[in-house]
């Protein structure tokens, strides 16, 4: 017996899955996994990994949109690929995707492509963005993280990187980092 497993995917905190969800189950999903993770990559989706383990011969793998999937076109490929081993389908909700067809199959394809086109224009909008911030002088980068005056003044104590870590609640490393661009030969 096939089965339906929907995957539905926000990528920040204040968005969420419901509508999505809700469609998967409006077309037969019997399994639903959901994540808020980037789809840039498809290191740390660990819904996603569930759910392509848990496919078998014969399943079909659901999503609303293939962007809500992979915004790569090497992520989709791989995807695909294992799709493919396991003998199960990819079908999209709200796109004619269906990999159980040659011409649901070419068009999973060419949206994967748009995606990723989609991915690079958007990151070429940020830098072109920060570029004209940091040319109107209006763009001074990420806030510290790390209070370096905090750490020179523990170290000045006489406490060491661990100690100061533990105390600050940050990683060792970042006290070194500190310390470095505080000191005099950069």
């Amino acid at each position: 017996m096939s089965h339906k497993l929907g995957y539905a995917r926000a990528s920040a905190e204040d968005q969420d899955c419901t509508i999505q969800e809700a469609a998967l189950r409006a077309a037969g999903c019997t399994i639903i996994r959901s994540e808020k993770k980037s789809g840039s990559s498809m290191d740390g989706r660990t819904e996603l990994a569930t759910v392509l383990d848990f496919l078998r011969a014969g399943d079909t793998l659901m999503v609303t949109r293939i962007d809500r999937l992979a915004r790569s076109v090497a992520d989709l490929e791989k995807i695909a690929a294992m799709l493919k081993e396991k003998r199960a389908f990819l079908r999209a909700t709200e796109q004619p995707v269906d990999t159980s067809s040659a011409a649901g199959t070419a068009f999973f394809q060419m949206l994967g492509v748009f995606a990723q086109f989609e991915t690079a224009l958007r990151r070429e909008r940020q830098m072109e963005g920060i570029a004209r911030a940091k040319s109107a002088g209006v763009y001074k980068g990420r806030r510290p993280s790390v209070d370096a005056a905090a750490v020179r003044s523990l170290r000045d104590q006489g406490l060491g990187g661990s100690e100061i870590a533990k105390k600050l609640g940050i990683g060792r490393a970042s006290v070194y980092r500190a310390l470095r661009a505080g000191s005099p030969s950069g």
